[in-house]
């Protein structure tokens, strides 16, 4: 792995914990489109030939909100450091 990025320097790899789904700001989306069209099911028949993320994604871009990270970076590094902390005390 080192050898191919020695190679290509323009890639950079970061770990992002799996359980760090609001570092994706495409996990609060989706999580969206399973709550408010997903999980209802389908209420009528002209509904299963159209999916229903279809219908969900045209109402988002009717009125598109950009994504504002708003978290203080401070305030994560801090949580990360805790729960490593956290984590080292069970070991």
């Amino acid at each position: 792995m080192q050898a191919w990025l020695d190679r290509h320097p323009g890639f950079i790899f970061y770990y992002r914990p799996k359980s760090a789904s609001w570092v994706n700001a495409v996990e609060g989306f989706f999580a969206n489109l399973s709550q408010r069209r997903l999980k209802r099911g389908c209420s009528d028949r002209s509904s299963i030939s159209r999916p229903p993320s279809n219908g969900f994604l045209a109402e988002t871009n009717v009125n598109p909100k950009p994504f504002t990270w708003t978290a203080d970076p401070d305030h994560i590094i801090a949580a990360v450091n805790r729960g490593y902390q956290a984590l080292d005390s069970l070991h």
